[in-house]
């Protein structure tokens, strides 16, 4: 008897090949069961200011899965926000262009303002260009100030790519609030 070694490889690699067409393929799980999407979030009350709750500062975190951006607020946590991808910045009220670093820019606009009823600066950014240092961040790439006016800040968050983000806000017991804006580092 011959022995016939192509014969029996072909009938080993249709075998195989049967068999996984045989077993139902799994869906990929979302990447660290992320499911936020790169849509448009908005508060409750959109873009409307709400009254005495002022900025006090703003920073960035990195997480397993995320990189986090968040707004110190003096008062109840803001039910106006908007966070959008947008193809370039602007500056409120002039409309100029904000130059950010990364691949897609997330326009960041907070029902907050950043003076009180006196008119004193709560918030008064060091650097307008590198409001938060970023640098080593998975998605994050440039944070920039785009203004605070008539009650509503507005920053531009230059990021890696168009990645999945959430919007949500945290209250304290001791008048103090926050603004959290995850963006995933991948899909």
């Amino acid at each position: 008897m011959t022995r016939h070694p192509l014969r029996l490889l072909v009938l080993l690699a249709v075998s195989f090949t049967a068999i996984a067409l045989a077993v139902p393929a799994q869906a990929a799980a979302p990447y660290c069961g992320i499911t936020w999407g790169s849509t448009v979030k908005q508060g409750p009350s959109g873009t409307d200011p709400a009254a005495g709750q002022t900025l006090t500062n703003i920073r960035a975190g990195r997480h397993d899965c995320y990189d986090r951006l968040v707004f110190d607020v003096r008062g109840t946590a803001p039910r106006s926000w908007r966070v959008a991808y947008v193809a370039g910045v602007t500056e409120d009220p002039t409309g100029n262009p904000v130059s950010l670093r990364g691949g897609a820019y997330l326009q960041v606009v907070v029902g907050v303002s950043d003076h009180d009823a006196a008119g004193r600066q709560t918030y008064r950014p060091a650097n307008r260009r590198e409001l938060v240092n970023v640098a080593g961040f998975s998605t994050f790439r440039q944070v920039a100030w785009a203004g605070s006016f008539e009650g509503l800040t507005s920053v531009g968050l230059g990021v890696r790519a168009r990645l999945p983000f959430r919007v949500f806000t945290l209250s304290d017991s001791g008048g103090t609030s926050r603004v959290v804006v995850d963006v995933a580092h991948r899909w």
